[in-house]
């Protein structure tokens, strides 16, 4: 089976048809540890690859993508089910997206990045764990690189999907979609052409009741989302050839429930007794517009050499829920001030590389990397009057005002890999990126802008043991870095100037020992690893970004398993097992802050498949969480159930999301009461529960 596979430049790769589990097959070629096509028995790192059909089967449980992503790759947290995966890190830290090679992220920390396709539309997800030094800022934890589908030569061929989700609580209870997509081609053109469209009602967590919508990061309930994507690929010459994507994507609220306050025209107004009621309207809803633009080229023979070239370009608008803000004073507020921002973000790049294969044992590529980001938000300020008389459901527009300061950030990076097999078992990698940075910051609210510039040098270098009978051993080092948020870091205050408070890149260090086995009904992959940083990003009262000077550091272990026994039958387990740290200014190390520090987790699952059905039952752990501030994090466990049936006319499945209808509060709304309770309000309106019980049948069908 032939398929499309681009991280950060065209490639053309074979790839079979492989589950996560049996992914280590010699012939399994994937970009996302090299950037050029390589087999994964010859990269040494922790490499996954979560193929279509896997994916699927944990869509039609009822899952989104980042939380069935969650549950399949170990190292990476589980999701917090919302509209944001803030928090969703992987061995502890901020963990890369990209689609095809764009990056999801941005130097605005919006945690939006798997809110940007429809599942639909991918064929397979590849995932590299831990630091990387080879694609920019974002990658201390990971790279996960979503490829989408392509077309095919051949007569077209049609794919129809449908299928719906419920809790059987409510009405409104009712999730429904509808995809199609169409492909196909010749020898010299093919193409592909999908559309996806999905429909929320409302959602009930364990206990049956209504889950209080999030009016931080929003969330999914009542959201309609239309993802609209094609590409061409067009062979140009036997060694050219050029393929051309383009992404129209939509997620919004078209609801109509909405939180009533009660106490806004109080002689001292409060955000007590709030419920979810009919009648919201606002003049502006939480959504998430994207579109993006992906051309790559592909010269089998430049000078002797692979030559790949991408140039892309993207267009992000995230708009966020009406908020209470208490003024004048929030210990004790004479009123509450709702607003809503729309923050929105332009990224273009492009990026060239070099594959040379020096000797029969000696490959070096090489390449620079262009970007430029640019990023501007506003506010809507809502009229008091009509918001306190409506109790907050009806938000009108009073006047709008810069959010955060705007900014501009120009990267040019150089970077080279090298690698060596130096016997028949011994390969050995190197390989260093530099990056520059310019950031070019607006004045603000009467805080002078400015400009400044840093560069980053970042290095790697590995040892591949192959002992030639399924078994492998790597020793790895590698950096990554991120950048404070510009948007949240200046603007604040005159103290915090542009020229005196320049940004500077926090570096990550890692290293890793890994082992990997496949034979005998096996498969198994695992790694140990110990991350560090000189610094750490946080969160001040108000929410804007500081950067700490404290060594923080996180290690641990990720592995997956799984056993392939007779008649169809398997059973297999991941597990992530992460603590985090920083150091005091006493010199101790302490537990990292519970609002940032990720949770351990384990999955494990039996299954059954003849090709034409198949079950499958899961269980998911979130393990608890406790820092030495006494802050705590409870964990939970769910089940999920899976049936699947071939029929003459596609494939039934009927799938339960939280088989024994768990009542919990998911990650993210625990954290959230950390981070805005009691500065913005009481615990309650912050504590996202996770859904209960669901019930989701899927019907899809190629022809």
């Amino acid at each position: 089976m032939k398929k499309t596979m681009t991280l950060g430049l065209a490639v053309v790769a074979g790839a079979s048809a492989l589950p996560l589990q049996a992914q280590e097959s010699n012939d399994t070629m994937v970009v996302v540890g090299s950037r050029t096509p390589t087999q994964i028995s010859q990269i040494p790192g922790t490499v996954w690859v979560v193929e279509h059909e896997e994916l699927q089967q944990q869509l039609d449980t009822g899952a989104d993508l980042k939380t069935a992503l969650g549950k399949l790759v170990p190292g990476l947290d589980l999701a917090p089910q919302g509209r944001t995966n803030y928090g969703q890190n992987m061995r502890g830290r901020n963990v890369q997206v990209l689609i095809d090679g764009v990056s999801m992220n941005s130097s605005r920390g919006l945690s939006r990045q798997f809110d940007a396709i429809d599942p639909f539309n991918i064929d397979h997800v590849e995932v590299i764990s831990g630091a990387n030094s080879l694609y920019g800022g974002g990658a201390t934890g990971g790279i996960i690189n979503i490829i989408t589908r392509k077309g095919k030569a051949g007569e077209p061929t049609l794919r129809t999907q449908a299928g719906v989700t419920s809790g059987l609580n409510d009405d409104d209870d009712l999730d429904y979609h509808l995809d199609q997509s169409v492909s196909g081609g010749n020898e010299h053109v093919q193409g592909y052409l999908g559309v996806a469209y999905r429909d929320n009602g409302r959602h009930f967590d364990g206990s049956g009741d209504e889950i209080f919508t999030d009016i931080t990061q929003t969330d999914l309930q009542d959201n309609r989302s239309i993802d609209l994507m094609g590409n061409l690929n067009i062979v140009l010459t036997q060694e050219q050839s050029l393929s051309i994507g383009a992404q129209l994507y939509r997620s919004g609220y078209e609801g109509h429930r909405g939180v009533y306050f009660p106490h806004l025209n109080d002689a001292s107004p409060n955000l007590d007794d709030a419920e979810i009621r009919d009648g919201y309207s606002s003049d502006r809803n939480p959504a998430t517009d994207r579109k993006m633009i992906n051309v790559q080229y592909h010269h089998s023979d430049l000078l002797g050499q692979d030559f790949y070239l991408q140039a892309f370009h993207r267009e992000e608008e995230a708009k966020f829920n009406a908020f209470p803000y208490p003024s004048p004073n929030w210990r004790n507020p004479d009123y509450y001030e709702f607003r809503a921002s729309q923050q929105n973000t332009k990224l273009s790049g492009i990026k060239g590389l070099f594959d040379a294969q020096l000797s029969d044992s000696v490959g070096l590529t090489y390449g620079v990397d262009l970007s430029r980001e640019k990023f501007d938000a506003d506010q809507i300020f809502f009229d008091r009057d009509v918001t306190n008389a409506s109790g907050a459901l009806t938000q009108r527009e009073a006047r709008s005002e810069d959010r955060y300061p705007s900014y501009r950030v120009d990267t040019v990076a150089a970077f080279a890999q090298a690698d060596w097999q130096a016997t028949r078992g011994l390969k050995l990698s190197a390989g260093a990126r530099q990056q520059r940075m310019n950031v070019d910051v607006d004045d603000f609210k009467n805080v002078p802008g400015g400009s400044n510039h840093y560069d980053a040098t970042l290095v790697n270098a590995s040892a591949l043991y192959d002992y030639g009978n399924g078994h492998q051993n790597w020793l790895r080092y590698s950096q990554g870095f991120e950048l404070p948020d510009p948007a949240k870091y200046y603007g604040k205050s005159p103290d915090v100037s542009v020229s005196a408070n320049p940004l500077s890149a926090i570096k990550t260090d890692q290293v890793e020992l890994g082992w990997r086995y496949q034979g005998g009904g096996w498969t198994t992959q695992a790694a140990v690893y110990y991350a560090w940083s000189d610094k750490a990003v946080e969160n001040a009262e108000d929410l804007s970004v500081e950067v700490v000077d404290e060594k923080k550091r996180d290690y641990g272990l990720e592995g997956a398993v799984t056993r392939y026994f007779d008649n169809g039958f398997e059973a297999g387990s991941t597990l992530n097992l992460v603590r985090s740290e920083q150091k005091d200014a006493d010199g101790d190390w302490k537990k990292r802050d519970a609002r940032y520090a990720s949770l351990s987790s384990a999955t494990a699952f039996v299954g059954w498949s003849d090709f034409e059905r198949s079950v499958r039952l899961q269980a998911n752990h979130a393990f608890d969480l406790e820092d030495d501030n006494d802050r705590e994090i409870d964990g939970y466990t769910t089940f999920d159930l899976l049936l699947s049936q071939q029929t003459g006319f596609g494939k039934l499945s009927l799938g339960v999301e939280n088989l024994t209808d768990k009542q919990y509060s998911t990650v993210w709304g625990q954290r959230a009461t950390m981070f805005y309770s009691p500065y913005y309000g009481p615990e309650y309106l912050y504590d996202f529960q996770g859904r209960g019980r669901t019930y989701s049948l899927t019907w899809s069908h190629q022809y």
